[in-house]
């Protein structure tokens, strides 16, 4: 499983420091968006380079946004992996949700002087 993240993002950052403790497993790769893995990544799923949300590849399945953090949920450790119901929720609900944080997210968590790589 592929993990791409916005590697300026604090708040990602931060995710990714806590998905890294919380995995069940170590089955995760983590790449930043920015980076040239994540750009080629993106290139070969046939998606934007400038996207703007977290995208967990697997099985060649892509999700993003609300749908990806429900994904990761399932493979983290309990308490955090009973997130994953959630998605009985409208998935518009819980984009809505997803798109506000991410839009307020330097301006709440700030930002790295450079990107964050494995």
């Amino acid at each position: 499983m592929i993990i791409l993240f916005d590697g300026v993002c604090n708040l990602c950052n931060s995710a990714v420091d806590f998905i890294l403790e919380k995995a069940r497993e170590k089955d995760f790769k983590l790449v930043a968006l920015q980076s040239e893995e994540g750009q080629q990544i993106l290139k070969e799923f046939d998606l934007s380079l400038q996207i703007n949300t977290v995208l967990l590849i697997q099985n060649n399945q892509v999700f993003s946004e609300s749908d990806a953090v429900i994904e990761i949920c399932k493979h983290l450790k309990s308490p955090w992996s009973w997130l994953a119901p959630f998605k009985i929720f409208p998935k518009t609900w819980r984009n809505s949700l997803y798109r506000y944080v991410a839009k307020k997210r330097y301006k709440w968590f700030g930002k790295r002087t450079s990107c964050r790589s494995f």
